[in-house]
């Protein structure tokens, strides 16, 4: 099965397509090997974004239906400087604390796994960076590892999800053991 296609020379359109096809190959492995997705950096990010957003539209609107004059108030001056607190907190999280996170998840038996990717612009390189702990929090698997995006895309930029499932199991024990017990079911 093939989706979309997606232009060859577009690192971003390419990672960003390689991305997205973990969060399904992840969550939709056989049990007890399936993670349930960790949304709560995203919830943090979202909070700190759309909190920054709903001062700026304040401060719009402020602005607009009570003129120039009123910006000068205290709480005007104050929103503007949450404003740039909170897009400062922002930046500070998208850049040091996700770092580059795609995913995060966990599975029932408590394990936690964290991917982040990365490409390097006019790259064809696909770079992954994992990190499998146990339920005590112990790491288990710890792995940077990497392919060229030609490896699940065609030539003409089909993606290709089955090439990608393969490389990544075959890089991430507990994927590994996951896609071994997958065949046994199906012969």
């Amino acid at each position: 099965m093939a989706s979309n296609k997606v232009p060859v020379y577009s690192t971003n359109d390419l990672k960003s397509t390689s991305d997205d096809a973990l969060l399904p190959y992840l969550t939709n492995l056989p049990a007890p090997y399936a993670f349930t997705p960790d949304h709560s950096k995203t919830n943090i990010r979202f909070l700190l974004g759309f909190s920054a957003i709903a001062i700026a539209g304040f401060t719009f609107y402020a602005d607009r239906m009570l003129g120039w004059e009123a910006t000068t108030s205290p709480w005007i001056i104050a929103a503007v400087a949450a404003y740039f607190v909170l897009n400062s907190a922002l930046t500070y999280w998208i850049w040091a604390v996700e770092g580059g996170e795609v995913y995060a998840g966990k599975r029932k038996t408590g394990e936690t796994i964290s991917v982040s990717s990365s490409a390097q612009k006019l790259s064809n390189v696909y770079k992954l960076h994992i990190i499998y702990k146990s339920a005590t929090g112990k790491v288990l698997q710890d792995k940077r590892f990497e392919a060229p995006f030609a490896t699940w895309f065609s030539a003409d930029g089909v993606f290709h999800p089955e090439p990608f499932r393969r490389w990544v199991a075959g890089e991430i024990d507990v994927l590994r053991l996951a896609a071994k017990e997958n065949e046994k079911k199906s012969g």
